[in-house]
């Protein structure tokens, strides 16, 4: 349950816990990872959603590519993504996307994209083109994080036929929260859904979900959730913390989680049934992603 004693008022600008306090990595090595991603004309989710991992991902040479564009059509209440106007879609990302793969020696790529609601299939094809792309290219192992494609059923198959290892939909938070959170257009229902149909369609597919900690749900309220997401037969589970990316428009952050819940937490979610957990304040949903999906 929460700890009234770790709830800091919103407008307190209390300062992060100490456990949520990171050296930046020595010297410049994430700046080769930064120059080919200027250079490709590339973005990352590392960079747009200010991930406050990026330059120790960056640092070994890896990142998490956002494709359909920088712009998305959601209003989503805890993203730094820029929202408004969508991007004309770029025929030739999927070849750019690919080469930078193939330059950073990447193993296992991992894509994830802005949400599209403007387009019929919601990305979906351009999803099919990326993977084919890069698997082509490379021959690594591709894991997608995926908006919620909730208009287009079709648009989960057309993902699903370029056969990615891992399918990652996040569910982010707790029903209660769910449109507080992600929106009026997010449906806590279609969620779990997406997720099961993975499996329906492609059964050798490893899913995976995440959530953010920390934006007020109980304990009850998130192992209800983890139920759900192993009734939907996930496989592989992330926790996090929330860090609100700025005051002025986003959530404010209810609790800071100390590093031992999280790992009770991760042990909890184990006993459940997830074949793999990574839980700590500065897990993300593609964080060592590579570790995750290879020690299955």
């Amino acid at each position: 349950m929460i700890d009234s004693s770790d709830i800091p008022s919103p407008d307190s600008g209390r300062r992060l816990p100490r456990w949520l306090k990171r050296n930046i990595p020595k010297g410049d090595p994430g700046h080769k990872t930064t120059n080919l991603m200027k250079e490709l004309g590339l973005e990352t989710v590392c960079e747009e959603a200010k991930c406050p991992n990026r330059m120790e991902c960056y640092s070994q040479q890896t990142a998490t590519f956002m494709i359909l564009g920088a712009i998305c059509t959601r209003a989503c209440s805890f993203c730094s993504v820029s929202r408004g106007a969508p991007q004309a879609l770029s025929d030739d990302e999927p070849e750019r996307l690919a080469e930078a793969a193939f330059r950073l020696g990447l193993k296992h790529v991992v894509i994830t994209s802005v949400t599209r609601d403007d387009l019929p299939d919601g990305g979906a094809d351009h999803y099919y083109r990326c993977i084919e792309a890069v698997r082509e290219r490379t021959g690594a192992t591709i894991e997608v994080l995926t908006p919620d494609f909730i208009d287009s059923k079709e648009a989960l198959e057309r993902v699903l036929a370029a056969k990615p290892e891992v399918f990652n939909h996040n569910t982010e938070t707790v029903p209660r929260l769910y449109r507080r959170v992600r929106g009026p257009k997010s449906v806590y229902s279609w969620t779990l859904e997406l997720l099961k149909r993975v499996k329906e369609i492609a059964p050798e597919t490893k899913t995976k979900s995440g959530l953010m900690l920390g934006l007020g749900e109980t304990r009850e309220e998130l192992l209800d959730t983890l139920a759900d997401l192993r009734d939907a037969d996930v496989d592989f589970l992330t926790l996090g913390q929330y860090l609100q990316p700025d005051q002025k428009r986003y959530l404010p952050v209810v609790r800071y989680l100390r590093p031992e819940e999280f790992d009770e937490l991760g042990q909890q979610a184990k006993s459940m049934g997830f074949v793999k957990v990574a839980s700590g304040p500065f897990v993300r949903s593609s964080y060592h992603a590579r570790d995750m999906a290879e020690s299955f």
